[in-house]
């Protein structure tokens, strides 16, 4: 059986079109979220956002703050 360093060997010695093929074939094989999929779960997250500010279930900050909050917390 060949081993990860002969196989990256023999693979870096391909076209890069060949190569970028492959790059495409493994991440496929990860089970990643396509883009779309990633998209439809921002979609609902900011849904449920705006329903809980609708709804008054959360604190409002205002970014000026937020942004003093992390000067405060990481000046050296």
């Amino acid at each position: 059986m060949a081993t990860v360093s002969t196989i990256m060997e023999q693979v870096l010695s391909l076209p890069v079109d060949d190569r970028i093929g492959l790059v495409e074939r493994l991440l496929l094989s990860l089970n990643l979220p396509t883009q779309a999929e990633i998209d439809r779960q921002w979609a609902a997250e900011a849904e449920r956002r705006i329903e809980e500010i609708e709804q008054g279930t959360v604190r409002l900050i205002p970014g000026e703050q937020v942004f003093e909050n992390i000067r405060r917390k990481y000046a050296q």
